[in-house]
Parts: structure tokens; C-alpha cells; sequence
């Protein structure tokens, strides 16, 4: 029976999980698709429609550093159901009636979303110890799944029921999941990770940011998704410009980011056996460079081939750098405080790029300008990358 009980608290841990992992972009690529009608139903201009997304991108970036003084106080475990349950209510209450209602909820989510984020990795490290890249991967391919999931289903599903419940949807999924992982902690026997189950506190930012490794990382991180972001938010108008149609144009992006789940999962399976992730880094750089490559020279020839390219390239890189978080720190708690450090600066320097490959745009009148400054970020990336992905001394892969 004790064996039975086991396996079943294994089975929902495991489901917990992915389900946590299916909620970590719904929410936030959901509103894209809907911006039309949202924007219309509440009188709201340009402006006022991206600022929704825009309230949601600065709290991934600006309070990510709540999540390790959280799991320290109350625990990952813990962590991480408050931030399904936040994120639910805020996405209740941004479909809402009311602009107010709207931003706060937007914000309330963003929240959820970037202390779930941080403490993804410190959960791997924590449950999976013997598994980091197959668990890496599943969970970053997930992440990619339900972000092309809900961009794929929100517009038909607003057809039928209406803008405000289908952007609502997600809450429904963040409260199963919250269930779920409810239910898979309480079968455990063993303490909640946080100053109650003897895990030690998160270390001090000031020790972390006078370590190499962590520039490295958090350089790494900031800018594989700078170059994610930037050709996600420009992606269909550079195709356009080249003479593709619009409908097009958002097939292509739509490849890229299924390319990116099966890159997702498949490279940290082999790079987390690894003593050095530089060749996996590398080969995930050379990638992305050949993606824009393509779209800066040839960009209504074989787009789909610059597509695929580039979504393994792009897949890849996320996945290494929330791999390399996870590997290069010692602890659940180390792991987090590394996490938060590097996502907050990260989608900070993401949030400005997409906004200064517009102005490059703009100022020189066309893309060559503005992909050369991408492919020079790319380089920037690989440098970074290769000095994040060297093994730390006394680090032993875990198989």
C-alpha cells in the first residue's frame, strides 16, 4: 500500500507540475488576439490596448525578486500555489467589467507570473534533482505549448462566448492546476522547502552579483529573449515588407514557435548530461544567427526553412538558459535567487528591445538596420552564453 500511495503522490507531482508549467503564458499571450474587441468594447486607443500587455512585461521583469523572499518564508511548494491562485483571481478580475479593473488584474497576473517563473527552476532542482534537463525541458516545452495554444484558440473562442470570458479562461486552468499541486504536496510526507523544512534562506543579491557566473547568466538570459521578443513583436511586418500577405506572415511566426517546443524538450535532455553546455550554447546561437540571417537577405525565399532554423535556435536558447540556471547553483534556494536575479533583468532588457527595433526602423527607414543590431545582440548572446554554460568547479552532471 505504502508503495502504491508513493506512486500515486509521484504521478500527481509530476501532473502538478506540467499543469503549473501549461500556466506560465496563457495569460499573457491570450491578450494579444483579443486586443481588437477588448479595445473597442472599452474605448480604449493604441496605447491604452498595448499598455495591457505592457503592465504585464514590467512586473515579469520588476517583481521577479518577490519570489525568493516568498519560497524562504513559506516554501517553493508553497510559493508556487499562491501564485496560481493570484494568478487566477487577477485573470477573474481582468475580464472584469471597467478599465481600472482591467489594468489591475493585468498587473495582479503579471505578478503571479513572474514569481511562478522564478520559482520553476528551484522546484526542478528541488523534486527532480536526478532528472534537471529531462524536467527542464518538459516544463520550458509546455510553457512554449500553452503560449501557442492560447494564441491559436482565443479568438475562436471569443466568437462563441465573447471576449471577456474566453481572456477569463485561463483562470479556470491556473485553478486545476492549483488543485492539482494542492493535492500532490499534501500527499507528501516530507517538509515544505523554507525556513520551516530546514532548506536555508535565498542568498543575498549583493553575494550573488559579485559572482562572474551570475553576470554571465543573467546576460545570457537577457538576451536570447531580447532577440525572442524583438522578432516576435516584428516578425509578420518584416515578411509583409518583403511582399508576403499578412495571413502569411502569422503562419510563419506560428512554425517558428512550434519549432521552438520540440527544441525545447529535446535539448535539455541532452545538454543536463553534459559536464559543459558551450557546444549546446553555441549551436543554439550559430541557429538563431542563421534565422536572421535568412530574413535579413532572403526573406520571401524559403521562409519557412528561416523559420524553422530559427525556432530551433530560439527554443533551444531558453531552454539552456533556465538549464544552466538550474545546474549552476547549489541548492532549491540558490537556484531561485539565481532564477529571480536573471529573469528580472532579463525581461527588463527584453521589454526594450522590440521598442528600440522599432526606432532603428524608423530612424534608418527600413530592416537591414534594425536585423544587423539583432544579429548583433545574437553575438553578444553567444558570448555570454559561452561563458555561462563552462562548468562550475565541483559540479557533476546529474543523469
Amino acid at each position: 500500500m505504502r508503495g502504491i500511495a508513493k506512486h500515486r503522490g509521484t504521478v500527481l507531482l509530476v501532473a502538478g507540475f506540467v499543469l503549473a508549467a501549461l500556466n506560465l503564458r496563457p495569460a499573457l499571450a491570450g491578450v494579444s488576439p483579443l486586443l481588437p474587441a477588448i479595445m473597442r468594447d472599452l474605448g480604449l486607443g493604441p496605447a491604452g490596448g498595448g499598455a495591457i500587455t505592457t503592465v504585464m512585461v514590467a512586473c515579469l521583469g520588476l517583481l521577479a525578486p518577490v519570489a525568493p523572499v516568498l519560497a524562504t518564508r513559506v516554501g517553493l511548494d508553497r510559493t508556487l500555489l499562491a501564485g496560481l491562485l493570484v494568478l487566477a483571481a487577477g485573470v477573474a478580475l481582468r475580464s472584469a467589467d471597467g478599465v481600472p479593473a482591467l489594468y489591475c488584474g493585468a498587473a495582479l497576473a503579471g505578478t503571479a507570473i513572474a514569481v511562478m517563473n522564478v520559482v520553476m527552476p528551484g522546484l526542478v532542482k528541488q523534486h527532480f534533482p536526478g532528472r534537471i534537463g529531462l524536467f527542464t525541458g518538459l516544463y520550458v516545452s509546455v510553457m512554449v505549448g500553452g503560449a501557442a495554444l492560447a494564441s491559436a484558440t482565443m479568438v475562436p473562442l471569443a466568437g462563441r462566448v465573447g471576449w471577456r470570458v474566453a481572456a477569463g479562461s485561463p483562470a479556470l486552468l491556473a485553478l486545476l492546476a492549483a488543485v492539482l499541486w494542492w493535492a500532490s504536496t499534501s500527499m507528501r510526507t516530507a517538509p515544505i522547502a523554507g525556513r520551516s523544512g530546514g532548506v536555508p534562506g535565498h542568498r543575498p543579491y549583493g553575494t550573488l552579483l559579485r559572482t562572474p557566473t551570475t553576470w554571465a547568466v543573467m546576460a545570457f538570459m537577457g538576451l536570447q529573449s531580447l532577440t525572442f521578443y524583438v522578432l516576435l513583436a516584428w516578425l509578420p511586418t518584416v515578411f509583409q515588407a518583403a511582399g508576403l500577405p499578412a495571413d502569411e506572415a502569422g503562419y510563419l511566426l506560428g512554425l517558428t514557435n512550434l519549432v521552438q517546443i520540440a527544441a525545447a524538450l529535446a535539448v535539455p535532455l541532452h545538454a543536463g548530461r553534459a559536464r559543459s553546455q558551450v557546444p549546446h550554447v553555441v549551436v543554439a546561437a550559430l541557429l538563431t544567427v542563421g534565422g536572421y540571417l535568412g530574413v535579413l537577405l532572403a526573406p520571401a525565399t524559403v521562409p519557412w526553412l528561416w523559420m524553422i532554423v530559427l525556432g530551433l535556435g530560439q527554443g533551444a536558447s531558453i531552454a539552456l538558459a533556465l538549464l544552466i540556471i538550474t545546474l549552476r547553483a547549489p541548492d532549491p534556494a540558490s537556484v531561485t535567487a539565481l532564477s529571480a536575479v536573471a529573469q528580472s533583468s532579463g525581461y527588463v532588457l527584453a521589454a526594450l528591445g522590440p521598442l528600440a527595433f522599432g526606432l532603428l526602423h524608423e530612424l534608418s527607414g527600413g530592416w537591414t538596420v534594425p536585423l544587423l543590431a539583432g544579429l548583433g545582440a545574437c553575438a553578444i548572446q553567444l558570448a555570454s552564453g559561452v561563458l555561462a554554460a563552462r562548468p562550475t568547479p565541483g559540479w557533476s552532471p546529474r543523469r
